[in-house]
């Protein structure tokens, strides 16, 4: 079973996979040979990719499945890699740390010429052999496999930048981009023992030109198109150089040697190094007064932040009093609106029922003019009855007085009824 997973961030170009992110690039379409659990697919189809893949793990494969167009399970050590794609091209071709687990790198590599468009590459990431960590690691006489890494107990094939070269070439590539990750002999997964390494040792393994470069990633286009190729490599990062232990044993080495070969010259460079040493010391007593005049700087800003922190508690404490205030004034507020809804809903009350008495007294104005109406009427009345009892005062006859007795009678109970 595989235990290759990684995860695929183009942020951190220091790696393999950030590198052969840049050279395989955009909308192109991808063959990606010994594809895993399809960590390398999935980042391409992100760029707009389209991918197919072929893993010998059945179970990685299936893993893999959802981030390809096309997949094949296979194993390259028995099967042909043109042939499990019969009638396709791709514009990328990609070995990312597969040559090295082949029994075969060239024989493969040379299949997969067969399966470029008509200006496709092929894109390779493998491992340097030739890293100063595995030199180290020899000359301490052991090399012992690990998971993962330079060592990876599954490598059956071993790399150096001359004869990753020549492997190109004989499949009938040139390779027009060459790039690596690096890492300091020293920093790597590969268990050093320092203190047993000789004075001088890792300083000189470092100098070495491929020391740094821990894997290659590189770009391989057809042979015989006119297309020049390329041997320099371009590193991910630019390194500095490292100043350590191991340096200083180096100068110390250095120098004993010169005095061994010329007494002289070892004088002269024994009094430069005296010279240096006494103005490295007048540096320092020069830093030492700096460091002083920087500490009294610092007290001193020390103090200002005190004040400035008393200064805040105190803000913040007036800020906590002025919510405080402002929380009681919302509830002030809160309790004047309540008071206000109040009042405003017992005026809407008055004004209903004052309302209510100016309609009941309305009505009884005019209750009360009806009534004077009817008075005036009766009034009225009342004045023909008194004419009409005059005459009936000083009338002759006794009959027409009885007669007109009855009709005032009968005159004043209907004004008494209409008074009603």
């Amino acid at each position: 079973m595989s235990v290759y997973q990684a995860i695929v961030d183009p942020a951190e170009r220091n790696t393999s996979h950030s590198l052969m992110l840049e050279l395989i690039g955009p909308d192109v379409s991808v063959l990606d040979v010994g594809c895993a659990s399809g960590y390398l697919a999935e980042a391409l189809g992100r760029m707009g990719c389209r991918v197919s893949g072929l893993e010998y793990d059945p179970q990685d494969a299936e893993k893999a499945r959802p981030f390809l167009e096309e997949l094949v399970v296979a194993d390259l050590n028995l099967v042909d890699l043109a042939a499990q794609f019969p009638g396709r091209t791709f514009d990328r071709v990609v070995f990312g740390d597969v040559l090295e687990h082949l029994l075969d790198p060239q024989g493969v590599l040379t299949s997969a010429v067969d399966l470029l468009s008509a200006d496709g590459s092929v894109v390779i990431s493998i491992p340097n052999v030739g890293h100063g960590a595995l030199r180290l690691c020899l000359l301490q006489g052991h090399w012992d496999y690990r998971d993962v890494g330079l060592l990876d107990r599954t490598h059956i094939r071993f790399f150096t930048l001359s004869n990753l070269l020549a492997l190109i070439e004989q499949a009938g590539l040139v390779v027009t981009e060459l790039r690596s990750s690096v890492a300091d002999p020293l920093q790597t997964e590969i268990a050093i023992d320092q203190d047993r390494l000789p004075p001088g040792v890792v300083d000189w393994v470092r100098r070495q030109p491929t020391a740094y470069d821990y894997q290659y990633i590189l770009t391989a286009r057809r042979a015989g198109d006119g297309r020049a190729g390329t041997d320099r490599v371009v590193p991910a990062l630019v390194t500095e150089p490292v100043v350590d232990r191991h340096t200083e044993q180096a100068r110390d080495l250095q120098l004993a040697q010169d005095a061994l070969a010329d007494p002289n010259t070892a004088a002269g460079r024994l009094a430069e190094l005296r010279h240096s040493a006494l103005t490295s010391r007048d540096t320092v007593i020069g830093l030492e007064a700096q460091l002083g005049q920087l500490r009294l700087r610092l007290a001193s800003v020390n103090r200002e932040l005190g004040a400035v922190k008393q200064d805040n508690n105190r803000t913040h404490a007036a800020l906590g009093s002025a919510m405080d205030d402002a929380t009681h004034a919302h509830a002030e507020l809160a309790r004047s609106i309540a008071d206000s809804q109040q009042a405003h809903a017992q005026l809407g009350r008055a004004r209903a029922e004052n309302s209510s008495v100016h309609q009941r007294l309305s009505d009884a104005m005019e209750d009360a003019r009806q009534a004077h109406l009817r008075l005036g009427h009766a009034q009225d009345e009342l004045v023909v009855v008194h004419r009409e009892l005059d005459r009936a005062t000083r009338g002759r006859a006794r009959s027409p007085l009885s007669r007109l007795g009855g009709k005032a009678r009968r005159a004043v109970a209907g004004l008494k009824r209409r008074l009603r």
